[in-house]
């Protein structure tokens, strides 16, 4: 496992405890300002382990492709995910 992927597992994995501590503070019934400001910051890991499983992919899997002559295909998938991105 490359470290673009072991950052990104563990960003995964830390926002997983966010989100299950988000829970629980709803099932408290805790200030909502405070949920919100939780569930900011798992988003926020979730863009960051994004982020960084698309950096080892263009650096592995797209730059392999281009190497091997399928690199076009593969910049049509970034281009249809970064749509996917944008479109929000």
């Amino acid at each position: 496992m490359n470290d673009e992927r072991k950052k990104a597992l563990q960003a995964l994995k830390t926002s997983k405890g966010q989100i299950e501590g988000i829970i629980k503070m709803i099932e408290e019934g805790r200030y909502c300002v405070d949920v919100s400001n939780q569930i900011i910051a798992a988003q926020s890991l979730l863009k960051k382990a994004n982020l960084l499983i698309l950096k080892q992919h263009l650096n592995h899997c797209v730059k392999d492709a281009f190497l091997n002559g399928s690199g076009e295909e593969k910049v049509d998938e970034i281009t249809d995910l970064l749509g996917k991105l944008l479109d929000r």
